[in-house]
């Protein structure tokens, strides 16, 4: 029971002290009102500085956004808009632009930009619904 509460305690926290550590520490973009699960994955190693988040997104557990790809060298910034849902295990590539007010879902591969309002999914993904506002 107490260690129950002492997870909901911390998830909390952690929840929002994630963003400001990597907004702070990483220098990444990060808008105001994301959420990003401590078990999501970003680049904090080659290019950091390559992933952009809006406002009001929420990156969820098992996420994977690469800003860089190692085997071929290149860099490539991400860009993900504002009122995003990434949903669990999506893998997100270098150089992609994800519109404002999409839902990415479940175990999606991002491999080329996406327009506002798109619901996305699939490996690779492709945009199953659009003019969607949520």
């Amino acid at each position: 029971m107490l260690i129950n509460k002492i997870r909901k305690f911390l998830f909390g926290k952690l929840v929002h002290f994630y963003p400001w550590y990597l907004r702070n520490i990483y220098k990444m973009d990060i808008g105001h009102n994301v959420r990003i699960s401590w078990r999501a994955n970003l680049d904090l190693t080659i290019n950091p500085r390559g992933i952009h988040v809006g406002d009001n997104t929420l990156i969820t557990r098992g996420v994977y956004i690469m800003a860089h790809d190692a085997a071929r060298g290149i860099k490539g910034d991400v860009y993900i808009g504002a009122n995003c849902f990434i949903g669990i295990a999506s893998i997100i590539l270098p150089g992609v632009h994800i519109g404002n007010n999409c839902i990415v879902g479940t175990g999606a591969v991002v491999t080329k930009d996406f327009p506002d309002n798109s619901i996305i999914a699939g490996n690779p993904a492709k945009r199953i619904k659009e003019n969607t506002y949520i």
